[in-house]
């Protein structure tokens, strides 16, 4: 599979932080995706639906001035946004991204 299977198109990363680290990840694709782009060996062994069901991809995300709860899986990602807080399954793999 390659990336062009599993990102939406994009033609430029935008800066993110993930948890306190700087982060460039594909525009125009769901914060879930772009969590892949970032740990592409673990993700993918995450227990996700993709679809908003199971809430397993919650983060706490700061977009501009607000702060609030949202599913990676359904929020598409913006420049300048800022990864708060994960799930614990989020953190189980995004581990390298994390503080312990």
């Amino acid at each position: 599979m390659s990336d062009t299977d599993i990102f939406e198109p994009y033609e430029r990363l935008v800066p993110i932080r993930v948890m306190g680290r700087e982060a460039s990840v594909p525009e125009n694709n769901v914060l879930l995706r772009g969590f892949q782009y970032l740990e592409p060996d673990e993700l993918p062994y995450g227990d996700f639906c993709w679809n908003g069901d199971c809430h397993n991809c919650r983060v706490t995300l700061r977009r501009g001035d607000e702060t609030k709860e949202v599913l990676a899986c359904r929020t598409v990602v913006r420049d300048g946004d800022e990864v708060l807080d994960m799930s614990p399954e989020l953190r189980r793999v995004m581990k390298g991204w994390c503080p312990p």
